[in-house]
């Protein structure tokens, strides 16, 4: 480097060395060769020559640890292959019944199937992205297909490289894994927390969840966390890299300085994945990590894409659950709520009570025969459970300690939040309230169309969104999008630059709602995210859908006449037909591109895989479904395969790995003078450029 001295160069070379190879035998390997004492004054000492030399210092060094970024939001990012979810077994029947299933799907011999098998961690999934071996981003799971960038956050966790190990190390690496905390250092940090007047986390995942989303990454510098790999998504262009089977490929993240779970194992059959299941569940509550089952993956990867996915999780995987921790507790009363579909849910309020690591105090009862079946009784000493170690339940009375007094319970059949009937529809187990204005359906309602599920608008919780319903300022989900700032300044705890981010998510989010998301949002009853995707495949806009007959929508599919009637009687409503045309005057108004089949088949792009990115002079909705008439296909990640990427202003990682892949980049002219004549005439590029770069 220009101006440092080759000494200095080489001493903060060594000092690197020293200070990664010292952090993976503490932290991945535990087994630590020099003291803490030792460690910090070689850190200091490299902390001295990067502030001497700031040229020294870049992303990987191990100085980057401590934190120091501070940031005004989490922006989110699409993920280059979607994470799943993982369906769940209780059983050993489960199990078999499950490796039965594969074996015939992989058209094998069931004895010659062989599983990778990992305790399943309870902590926050995360995937890292690695280019040229350096990290570069770190995104966490979010919705599967997209999540939030919480970079400078996991450049502080302690057992991370920062620039991976080894000599065939890939160009273009993403390694997916479990941020997690262990018990001991959960118990400790707690108790810090509590000595320094902060709160303490109920459980060791939501603290790690916690302290990655942090703004401020001194903050997560400061917490216990650490990073266990169990896969990876896309490397150097394609599914799964380069390993032909899952053994080989935690080898080889482990040799590139990946901490992997060490009870993690291969098991040549499915008879030895159960004694791995069992061995485990015995060890479990004497293992370093909270854990709530086992994830056993075929081990052999050709086979992966054979098995292929269902709508949320890999066939090829499946996670074993352990047998729900128990515990007793007093059921003090039996709470009503309403929710956005009008349906009353009875809660059980409990006795504060610790099950499998965490406290527990409400729990679902689910409906009115729930209750009935179960006998519950306000007062009653009961049973409760976390069922997948996730969700509370009440599992029964302990009938010989009921006080004598005790009554059955009564479920009412008037709503708690309007006073409106309740009624029960014929072959239904829930009551609903008839009143379609009831303040807490609407509010729920409001709240879903805001929320993750609904429409995601990044960084308004529910508690605010509830406050601006309570207050009266948003009646309607349109609302939400005519809130001033003005408006905004009369809220407890809302400053200016709050107020400023909140208007902006309102923008984004009216600016960039995907259809499938918007029909989700609107809370139909049976219509849930892949019901969503199939509709917006489908129909254009909500114009086109509110057209739909009854007849017409079960041609689509996951749509049969209970969805088609749910669907049908939404779009009838008057007070639904009013809300979408306050979303079409303010231009909430997606417009999904033209299904495949409707493409031209002749056109010029028949045949041909696009991916957009980057800022274009026209929405990229409009160029996607420019794209499609001309017989394109949209795709959403960069590969081998991909024919074109069209590359805007501001094109970031995805042009450049489509540069080191080789596929053919085109500025917008180049991509509108493909289109032909008639696409220039919908669409006339502002200004010339490079007609088409092969990179």
């Amino acid at each position: 480097m220009n101006g440092i001295p080759p000494a200095v160069l080489e001493q903060s070379r060594n000092l690197r060395e020293q200070l990664e190879y010292h952090s993976r035998q503490y932290y991945v390997l535990d087994d630590p060769t020099i003291t803490d004492a030792e460690y910090d004054a070689l850190f200091r000492e490299l902390v001295a020559l990067e502030e001497e030399y700031p040229d020294l210092r870049d992303a990987s060094s191990p100085t980057m640890r401590v934190g120091g970024q501070v940031l005004e939001s989490l922006e989110s990012r699409a993920h280059s292959l979607r994470m799943y979810s993982l369906d769940n077994a209780f059983s050993v029947e489960d199990w078999r019944e499950y490796t039965g299933r594969t074996a015939r799907l992989a058209n094998k011999p069931e004895q010659e199937l062989a599983f990778w098998v990992d305790p399943k961690m309870d902590g926050l999934a995360m995937e890292l992205i690695y280019e040229q071996g350096v990290l570069t981003t770190a995104l966490t799971r979010g919705d599967g297909e997209k999540g939030e960038v919480v970079t400078p956050s996991m450049r502080t966790v302690r057992n991370l490289p920062l620039r991976l190990r080894g000599e065939n190390v890939p160009a273009y690496l993403e390694v997916r894994g479990e941020v997690v905390i262990t018990r001991k250092e959960f118990e400790l940090f707690n108790e810090r927390q509590l000595a320094a007047g902060g709160k303490a986390f109920a459980n060791p995942r939501n603290a790690a969840a916690g302290s990655v989303r942090q703004l401020d990454s001194r903050v997560t510098a400061a917490r216990p966390l650490r990073f266990m790999a169990y896969g990876v998504g896309l490397v150097d262009g394609a599914a799964q890299g380069p390993w032909d089977t899952y053994e080989h490929l935690m080898q080889a993240l482990h040799a590139m300085g990946f901490a992997i779970a060490p009870e993690a194992r291969l098991c040549a059959s499915a008879a030895e994945v159960e004694t791995a299941f069992a061995e485990l569940g015995r060890k479990r509550s004497s293992l370093p990590f909270e854990i709530d089952g086992v994830v056993a993956k075929v081990n052999d990867i050709s086979l992966h894409e054979s098995l292929g996915f269902t709508a949320r999780a890999p066939r090829w995987a499946l996670a074993l659950k352990f047998p729900a921790v128990q515990a007793r507790t007093v059921l003090r009363a039996i709470q009503v709520q309403v929710g956005r579909t009008g349906v009353l849910t009875p809660v059980a309020v409990l006795d504060p009570v610790a099950v499998g690591g965490v406290t527990v105090s409400r729990a679902t009862l689910h409906n009115a025969d729930e209750i009935a079946a179960k006998d519950l009784r306000e007062g009653d000493t009961v049973l409760v459970q976390r069922a997948g170690d996730v969700i509370p339940e009440v599992v029964r009375p302990i009938l010989e300690e009921r006080p004598a007094d005790a009554q059955p319970y009564v479920f009412p059949t008037i709503c708690p939040s309007c006073g409106s009937e309740a009624a029960r529809a014929e072959g239904e187990a829930a009551y609903r309230c008839v009143n379609s204005l009831c303040p807490a359906v609407v509010r729920e309602s409001i709240k879903f169309f805001a929320s993750k599920s609904g429409l995601d608008i990044q960084g308004v919780g529910s508690r605010w969104v509830e406050a601006f319903v309570d207050k009266g300022l948003v009646k309607s989900p349109a609302d939400l999008f005519r809130i001033t700032t003005e408006q905004l300044r009369d809220f407890d705890r809302m400053g200016e630059k709050l107020a400023a981010n909140f208007i902006a998510a309102f923008e984004t989010a009216r600016v960039t709602a995907s259809l499938p998301r918007l029909i989700c949002a609107l809370g139909m009853r049976h219509v849930g995210e892949q019901t969503a995707k199939a509709l917006a495949a489908r129909y254009r806009d909500l114009d086109a859908l509110s057209a739909a007959g009854f007849e017409d929508l079960q041609a689509v599919p996951d749509v049969g006449p209970e969805v088609a009637e749910a669907i049908c009687l939404y779009f009838e409503n008057p007070g639904n037909q009013a809300l979408l045309r306050e979303f079409k005057d303010l231009g909430l108004w997606p417009v999904a591109p033209v299904p495949a089949a409707a493409a031209k088949q002749g056109g010029p792009l028949a045949g041909k895989s696009l991916l957009f990115t980057g800022t274009l002079s026209l929405p990229r909705e409009k160029a996607e479904r420019l794209a499609e008439e001309a017989g394109g296909r949209i795709v959403s990640g960069v590969s081998r395969k991909l024919d074109f990427l069209v590359a805007g202003d501001k094109a970031g990682s995805k042009l450049q790995k489509a540069q080191a892949l080789g596929v053919a980049v085109l500025d917008e002219a180049a991509f509108m003078r493909l289109l032909g004549s008639g696409a220039k005439q919908a669409h006339e590029p502002a200004a010339p450029q490079e007609q088409l770069r092969l990179l």
